[in-house]
């Protein structure tokens, strides 16, 4: 894993209230966790990326982005190489009054705006408009997270960053209270107390965050219940259904469509 510091470039003004970065990054490279003054809106034009910022840990296929409020560390790992697109927001010009973190599906407009953001040639004046049509189409962007909540347990974390590299893992609960040296009951507790829901649930919710790029990306449905651990299509498909009322192939027409 190579890890790399954030890419140097303009801040943020009211008189420019939106800037742009971009760079195309390998798999398995790093941006350290860090912080800004500013806000930013996490977005890669291609490839998956993971993010970790307050406590939680977001994979995002590229229908989507991540708003990070000025202020909260992140860390952003590329899953697949990517054109990493993060757009930099003035802190008085946040879009979504304060939240610390908010999934957002990308539109076309809205991709279509960040792609003009980063023409090098932009004139100034250009760029402060299409900025401000940027904040618009933000404030209006729905959002339909898939979140996984992240400990502060060393034992624990241990065991989610492993699950979180591995979603496919079957092994039970006991099985990894002997890998973190931790009795399968504390474990137990630990997830209900730190994260608010059983071991069960949380590793259903690392498979669904990871299911999403793998249908984003047109994977049959199978091979996706096949590489989470599922034990046929019909089980995710229940499961998915089950969390997010609808079947997968309806829930990202529905996002194509928004």
């Amino acid at each position: 894993m190579q890890t790399l510091r954030p890419m140097p470039g303009p801040g943020p003004t009211l008189q420019q209230p939106v800037t742009i970065t971009a760079r195309n990054l390998d798999a398995d490279t790093s941006i350290g966790a860090h912080s800004h003054p500013w806000g930013q809106l996490t977005y890669a034009v291609n490839g998956v990326i993971r993010v970790n910022a307050n406590n939680s840990s977001w994979i995002v296929p590229p229908q989507r982005a991540i708003w990070i409020a000025p202020g909260i560390d992140h860390e952003v790992t590329m899953l697949e190489p990517a054109y990493l697109s993060p757009l930099r927001i003035h802190a008085e010009r946040e879009p979504f009054n304060g939240e610390k973190c908010r999934v957002v599906e990308v539109s076309g407009l809205l991709r279509e705006l960040i792609a003009a953001m980063g023409d090098p040639q932009l004139a100034p004046q250009r760029a402060a408009l299409i900025g401000e049509l940027v904040l618009d189409e933000l404030a209006r962007a729905p959002t339909r997270p898939i979140r996984v909540p992240l400990p502060q347990d060393k034992r624990l974390k241990s065991l989610c960053e492993a699950l979180i590299g591995s979603p496919g893992a079957t092994q039970t609960l006991e099985h990894w209270s002997r890998e973190v040296g931790a009795s399968e009951r504390t474990l137990a507790r630990l997830f209900e107390k730190e994260l608010g829901m059983t071991f069960g649930q949380w590793r259903q919710q690392v498979r669904l965050a990871h299911a999403a790029p793998m249908i984003a990306r047109g994977m049959p449905l199978w091979q996706v219940a096949q590489q989470l651990g599922y034990a046929s299509q019909s089980a995710f498909t229940a499961m998915f259904r089950k969390t997010f009322g609808s079947t997968p192939s309806a829930f990202f027409a529905d996002q194509q469509g928004a």
